[in-house]
């Protein structure tokens, strides 16, 4: 399945409620893993982590 809307992000937890693509769904909370992107389950909304953030997470906040 093709994203509907890809977002980049800085962290590789996120959360979606649907409100980027309309559709409006429960509250999930996601975990890229060793992934660069997460697709959400209900809305299909794809988060990508931003080139370079993994470096800035890797070293701490």
């Amino acid at each position: 399945m093709q994203p509907l809307e890809t977002v980049e992000v800085e962290d590789i937890k996120v959360v979606c409620d649907g409100d980027t693509v309309d559709s409006g769904h429960p509250r999930v909370f996601l975990n890229m893993g060793d992934e660069d992107y997460v697709d959400c389950p209900y809305c299909g909304c794809r988060f990508m982590l931003r080139p370079g953030a993994r470096a800035h997470l890797a070293g701490g906040h």
